[in-house]
């Protein structure tokens, strides 16, 4: 074997582990973490509720980005624990929402609670949440 063909192949393990590593991450940090059990459900439930992009976005940027089913040029980002949504009007910040749960809820659950309320009744989802607009 070459060097390069070498390298080649160390660089095709290295793509392949950077590629697996969110997907594992996710199924082990509620055991790394030591999680209650309603958190190991909700990392469970949100798993199976993202595709693996969406997973990898939430794991790598720390937010999860849901476009608007009614305005095509808007899009949600809802960070993947505690924080204000910011809602993304081309490419610009232009205001950011807080709608919380009354009762404590993993932040797995509060994620999965703002896709469901905004790919569901996104009009409803505005009405309810407190609304700041962000300034340049």
């Amino acid at each position: 074997m070459n060097v390069a063909s070498l390298a080649i192949s160390i660089l095709c393990w290295m793509i392949i582990a950077l590629a697996v590593t969110p997907v594992l991450w996710l199924f082990l940090l509620p055991y790394v973490k030591g999680w209650s059990r309603s958190e190991r459900q909700a990392a469970n439930l949100l798993r199976d509720m993202l595709t693996p992009e969406q997973l990898r976005q939430l794991l790598w940027r720390g937010y999860l980005e849901i476009p608007s089913p009614t305005e095509p040029r808007r899009t949600y980002r809802v960070p993947k624990s505690k924080g204000y949504v910011q809602v993304i009007e081309n490419g610009r910040a232009i205001m950011r929402l807080c709608l919380q749960p009354v009762e404590y809820l993993p932040d797995a659950d509060v994620v999965v609670l703002h896709k469901l309320m905004i790919e569901a009744n996104e009009e409803i989802y505005l009405e309810k949440a407190n609304k700041y607009t962000c300034h340049d």
